[in-house]
Formats: structure tokens, sequence, C-alpha cells
């Protein structure tokens, strides 16, 4: 029998947490309702990272998502895909400029630090953006967007927060790393040995 859970209004990362927590009770075949396709994306991420079947389906504005199967319990270190060893640092960027004073300074070392990152020989293990940092990867300025693009080329694992994305209207306009959530967030800092906020 398919366990229906109705998320629908529910902001990030609640669909997220309430599908794992009916896979961690041993639910094998749930269905999630949501209204946003970011959800859908989390959501599936979700089911992949278990092993476990996902299908979705919209209909007038609302999703559902049935994720089903037996199954894998991951190990913690897989649950958070990275190629770069756990020692490397992770960077939490809030917003698209460094320090106080000159906006247009800030912007500039903004982007001297990114392009410093992917021209150096150690890799971050990854790159967090929230609240206003989320526009640098979806933003128009492209050698910050080509400075990302080395970085998760080198492995660097780049989440974007999806709620931010769409509090500034940028969720179409992502050009480089991966529309996450708090979930996916808080384990990739939990599997961080050291978080360095820019």
């Amino acid at each position: 029998m398919t366990l229906e859970i109705d998320a629908l209004g529910k902001a990030c990362p609640m669909p997220v947490v309430l599908a794992k927590q009916a896979l961690d009770q041993g639910a094998r075949d749930i269905t999630v309702l949501v209204d946003n396709d970011i959800a859908v994306q989390n959501l599936t991420r979700l089911a992949e990272s278990q092993g476990m079947t996902v299908r979705s389906a919209a209909e007038s504005g609302r999703f559902s998502v049935r994720i089903s199967g037996e199954g894998v319990a991951p190990s913690p270190a897989a649950a958070v895909k990275c190629s770069i060893g756990p020692g490397a640092p992770t960077f939490f960027i809030s917003r698209s400029f460094i320090g106080d004073g000159s906006p247009e300074l800030g912007r500039n070392l903004m982007k001297m630090f990114l392009y410093t990152l992917a021209e150096g020989s150690i890799p971050p293990r990854a790159l967090i953006f929230m609240n206003g940092g989320v526009q640098l990867p979806a933003g128009e300025d492209e050698q910050i967007v080509a400075h990302l693009k080395a970085l998760e080329s080198k492995g660097c694992t780049i989440l974007v927060c999806g709620t931010c994305l769409n509090f500034f209207g940028l969720a179409e306009h992502l050009k480089v790393g991966v529309i996450s959530n708090m979930y996916d967030i808080v384990e990739q800092m939990q599997h961080t040995e050291r978080v360095i906020t820019v």
C-alpha cells in the first residue's frame, strides 16, 4: 500500500524531511504531493541517494512524486556526494560580494576569490550558496560562472539553495551547480571538517 504524504504548501526542506522520515521508518512505497519543481528535484535526489526508484507527474500546478523499491542504506560518507576528501573545506557563501564598504570592490573581491579557488591545486570540498549568494551561480557574470564550472570539473560540489533562487526569481537562470535544499546543505556541512563563511 502506498503511503501518501501531503507536503503541499510546505517550504524547503519539509517535503524531503517528511519523505526521509517515512523511509527511515521502513516505508518502501510513498507518494509525496508538492507544489513546486524544486521540491520534485530534491525528492528525486533523495530517492536516488537511497537507491530507490522515483517517478513524478504534474497536474494543475501540483506534482506527485512516487518513491518506491527496497533501496540500500547509504553509508554516511555516501550521503553527500563528493569526490574530494573530507579534509578540504566547504565554503558557505551568503552574499554576492565580500566585506563591507564599497559594493563594487566587494563584487570584484568575490570574483577574485572564486578565480583563486578555481586556479588552486586543491579545490574545496563544496561551495554552498544561500540568500544573496545564489546570484553568483545564477548571475550574468560569465567569469564567475566559468570559475564555478572549473571548480565543479575538479570535483567540487556546488549546492545552491532552491528557496533562495525562488525568492530572487532566479530558479530558471541557474548556470552551474545543483538546486538544493536545507536538508542537503546541512548534511554537506556535517560531513565536512571545516566550514568557512565568506
